[in-house]
């Protein structure tokens, strides 16, 4: 019919969004495909503590960095930890998205089970091999074993005799991540620069991306058109960091980078030094910086050599004093109350997962012997 419109179709999710990763991306990527217009409810501080434990940012913050997310159009704040379908028709959404894993209240009890009762949830595939609960956890070890990409990560290892794979949770308790050319496709623009775009560089390792990131991209986006984030290879970062950094290898930086809206596309394993071929190659017009400490390459020169020969350096301060250390820094300052935190979450969660294999023999009539046989 002429003048006929369809409604767009508005979709809800909602978490803690704490330590906000390329998971959480890749959840409301999902999410977003399923609809028109994402809504993303944030969970305040004090529903976080009373159903998890403390969150390492505040709300403030994981506010700011899931509205950096390209493919959120709203954010809801201090959302309820149990979700409705009133909460739902307030703000407009046909039904919530939420991991093929499972969130619980400080009971015990699935957060969405009133929204699955209603006909009103589903899911999206869990991103395997990264977790808020892991990421604390290689903080807390303070290993380099996440450089390796390995399986799993043993007592000798580790140095710690708490680790025990046998009460790791299925869903959290995982320590690695396979990358594939399809995950790095679907968190792409896919867009090359237009004729007379205005080129801008950025470098570094973007560890743990988080908001002091995205406020120092939001300022280099406002420099010209399209953004380019060179991203260190992994040694780089731990030649001028030093201890287990980065915390993310190279191939998960990238997908949490590459998540961020600010971005219009990524050099994977780029050159320490910013080189004439580099900036010839990308036409690029101005190279910044922030305000935190510029080590000198391996040849005792400084990485910007070239884009301030050629006058197009600039550093620009994005007011935010927020780094990877700050954030490492406040796990270890609370690392018994974040470690207790992760016991009890994988412990719930296992339990959970047990359940729910359990009353899924049951529905089936195999007995769990028959379930796990050869």
């Amino acid at each position: 019919m002429q003048g006929d419109t369809k409604k767009p179709i508005r979709v809800w999710c909602d978490g803690c969004y704490d330590m906000c990763h390329f998971g959480h991306a890749n959840s409301l990527r999902q999410a977003k495909a399923m609809g028109d217009y994402l809504v993303v409810g944030v969970h305040s501080d004090a529903e976080i503590s009373k159903h998890k434990g403390p969150p390492v940012f505040c709300e403030e913050e994981r506010y700011k960095m899931v509205r950096a997310i390209k493919w959120v159009d709203e954010v809801v704040e201090a959302a309820p930890y149990v979700t409705t379908p009133e909460i739902l028709d307030k703000h407009g959404c046909e039904f919530c998205v939420h991991g093929d894993d499972i969130t619980m209240t400080a009971e015990g009890i699935d957060t969405y089970h009133i929204v699955k009762s209603a006909g009103r949830y589903k899911e999206c595939k869990r991103t395997q091999g990264v977790s808020t609960t892991d990421l604390v956890g290689r903080m807390l070890l303070m290993t380099k074993t996440h450089h390796k990409q390995k399986y799993s990560v043993s007592k000798e290892e580790t140095g710690e005799i708490g680790v025990d794979s046998s009460t790791r949770s299925p869903w959290t308790g995982v320590s690695q991540f396979l990358p594939t050319t399809q995950k790095i496709l679907q968190f792409s623009a896919g867009k090359e620069p237009n004729p007379g775009d205005r080129i801008v560089y950025v470098a570094g390792a973007f560890d743990l991306f988080h908001v002091g990131h995205v406020d120092f991209l939001e300022i280099a986006a406002a420099q010209g058109d399209y953004v380019i984030v060179g991203l260190h290879h992994d040694q780089d970062v731990n030649r001028y960091k030093g201890a287990n950094f980065p915390i993310m290898n190279l191939h998960e930086r990238v997908l949490s980078v590459l998540a961020c809206k600010y971005v219009s596309e990524v050099v994977i394993g780029a050159p320490y030094a910013v080189t004439a071929d580099l900036m010839d190659h990308f036409k690029v017009d101005v190279v910044c910086h922030g305000t935190t400490v510029v080590m000198p390459d391996t040849d005792g020169e400084s990485p910007y050599a070239e884009p301030l020969r050629r006058g197009k350096f600039k550093l620009i301060n994005s007011g935010s004093g927020m780094t990877t250390k700050t954030i490492v820094d406040r796990i270890i300052a609370h690392r018994l109350e974040f470690t207790l935190r992760n016991e009890k979450k994988e412990k719930k969660e296992k339990a959970a997962y047990e359940a729910f294999v359990k009353q899924r023999a049951q529905e089936s009539g195999v007995t769990l012997d028959e379930q796990h046989a050869p």
